[in-house]
């Protein structure tokens, strides 16, 4: 199914892109990046964008600081969980906290929704 695109949001995410926080950069400087299937960073998806967007397997990955924490933030990133889902797409969310103290578990649970190996990685 094709992934409704919409223009509003280019700028943004071109910002995002260009501003990733720590957390985002180490998981895609030293593990994404890595893989050998195209990645796209912030990547619109109708009114969303999403951290990371994996085509191929129709996969997002989220990661959340702070403010997702909040109970009005939870409820909102529920919402859009179940829009993407809704779409076909599955969504992984990870914590900052995870990405700093458990980046291997991190990366570990990635590739076994993309169903690859370490031995995969460029």
């Amino acid at each position: 199914m094709p992934l409704y695109h919409n223009p509003k949001n280019v700028p943004l995410a071109q910002n995002l892109r260009k501003n990733m926080t720590p957390e985002e950069k180490m998981l895609w400087y030293q593990f994404l990046k890595r893989l050998p299937l195209t990645v796209n960073r912030q990547k619109g998806i109708g009114n969303y964008i999403v951290d990371f967007y994996i085509h191929s397997h129709n996969l997002v990955i989220e990661i959340d600081g702070h403010q997702h924490e909040l109970p009005e933030n939870r409820v909102a990133d529920d919402e859009r969980d179940q829009a993407l889902w809704a779409k076909g797409i599955t969504v992984l969310r990870y914590s900052n906290q995870d990405i700093n103290i458990k980046f291997s578990v991190v990366c570990e649970d990635i590739l076994r929704h993309l169903d690859l190996k370490a031995t995969d990685l460029k």
